[in-house]
């Protein structure tokens, strides 16, 4: 059975044990002075009752000659009085005794042996000022116990609030490292000026990114380097396939030739695109002419529409790239037809295929993944993740998702790939994410709408 599990904040795990542990010392120390208090007012009270009953042996023994009575309510022989009061005066000593009541007022004793065997005794029931003052000190402790709790949990809150904002601030860097941005550094974000374990959770953090970054830059160099190495000798070899007589096998030769360059090139591409050393060589353009003229070269089957023109400053070049790359994975994976929309600066590539792999609209474009196995599974998986590099270097961003047709199942309306140029110039590689909206991808159809409201047409 899956457990139940019951998330709390830190700052409530804190003030609930702070308000717990007051709350326990509080009730000790009141039981404590409850007690203390209550039994040096017994002591007190048996010290006055042997001193008036003293008082009362004088008087008594001082006129017992006229037969007088005790004084101060004293009696003789008092059939009432408790057992250990007649053991103790049997064996010629004064003694007290107190008697605990169902009412909580107890009854103080006290008793002297006379030197004619009689006993002289005295019964009174606890003062009525000193039962005042113990139900005084009982409201007291019960109220210093109550804001004992209440402060231990405002303090609770305000340690606890402080350490949560850490942990906040830590979780949201960490969070920029996972997106990417390795450049964030764990323990800037926190701050503070007193130190804690959350500032050693920062920089194990931070070294193990560091270490993480160390190790990708290594392959990324290690990848570029064999691709640099292949590139002379794959060169030669499609020179020397060019030299071979004309025949079948020759064409053979040539096209894995071929195949082999286009993909050292590529891999040197997307060596250069992680080094994040790429720059954009900006040009201020007619998106949507731009957009057509192109397409118009690359396919000239695919139908353009233009629904409002817009300038842009961007890089021609690496643009074109993304086109080129968007429309041969359209044609490698997808159907006919392919519907190119140009809207201000929003550019949407869709076909009307089996859609994009599931695992791509969740993780996004990766390298020598080819598809699902409802894909042809053409190509070397580097097409998208080309476009994704260029795009960041644009400074753009490229979604994904699939289409489908009304009352149609998901994934049955083809694959819609969004560039959404932005407004101002990237001054910096990489300054807007590349998302994957796998969240639109249960949309059964689409709705047209401007690019600014952050929705897009699915034609």
């Amino acid at each position: 059975m899956k457990r139940l599990a019951l998330r709390t904040g830190v700052r409530w795990k804190i003030s609930i044990a702070i308000a717990a542990v007051g709350a326990l010392i509080a009730v000790a120390l009141s039981l404590v002075v409850h007690n203390a208090a209550r039994v040096s007012m017994l002591e007190n009270a048996r010290e006055v009752q042997l001193e008036r009953l003293t008082y009362a042996q004088l008087l008594y023994e001082a006129t017992k000659t006229k037969k007088a009575e005790p004084k101060f309510g004293a009696k003789l022989n008092d059939p009432t009085m408790p057992l250990s009061l007649r053991a103790e005066t049997r064996r010629n000593r004064r003694a007290t005794h107190v008697d605990e009541n169902a009412d909580g007022v107890p009854d103080v004793w006290a008793a002297v042996p006379l030197a004619n065997g009689d006993v002289l005794s005295l019964h009174t029931r606890f003062a009525d000022r000193s039962a005042t003052i113990m139900g005084d000190l009982d409201r007291a402790l019960i109220i210093g116990s109550v804001s004992v709790v209440f402060g231990g949990c405002a303090l609770g809150v305000l340690i606890g609030g402080q350490l949560s904002r850490r942990l906040r601030k830590a979780a949201a860097a960490a969070g920029k490292v996972a997106q990417g941005n390795t450049g964030v550094r764990v323990r800037e974000a926190v701050g503070g000026v007193v130190q804690d374990e959350t500032d050693e959770l920062a920089r194990a953090v931070d070294a193990l990114t560091d270490a993480l970054n160390e190790r990708i830059e290594a392959e990324r160099r290690v990848t570029a380097d064999i691709a640099h190495e292949l590139r002379t000798p794959v060169t030669g070899l499609l020179t020397a396939a060019e030299l071979l007589p004309p025949g079948r096998p020759t064409e053979l030769v040539r096209d894995r030739a071929q195949a082999l360059r286009t993909l050292v090139e590529d891999v040197l591409e997307v060596a250069r695109l992680d080094s994040a050393s790429e720059r954009a060589e900006l040009q201020e353009i007619a998106l949507g002419e731009f957009v057509s003229r192109r397409i118009a070269l690359l396919d000239p089957d695919v139908r353009v529409q233009v629904v409002h023109e817009s300038w842009v400053s961007t890089d021609p070049r690496r643009l074109e790239r993304i086109l080129g790359n968007l429309l041969g994975n359209a044609a490698k994976h997808g159907s006919t037809p392919v519907e190119v929309t140009v809207e201000g600066r929003l550019v949407r590539i869709r076909d009307h295929g089996p859609g994009f792999p599931e695992a791509l609209l969740r993780e996004g474009p990766s390298r020598f993944r080819t598809g699902s196995s409802d894909r042809s599974g053409q190509g070397h998986g580097l097409g998208l993740t080309i476009a994704a590099g260029q795009a960041r270097v644009l400074g753009a961003r490229l979604t994904f998702r699939n289409a489908a047709l009304r009352g149609a199942a998901q994934g049955t309306g083809g694959a819609i790939a969004v560039l959404w140029l932005p407004e101002h110039a990237p001054t910096t590689t990489g300054s807007f994410p590349v998302l994957h909206l796998a969240e639109q991808r249960g949309s059964a159809n689409t709705r047209a709408a401007t690019p600014s409201d952050g929705s897009y047409s699915g034609g």
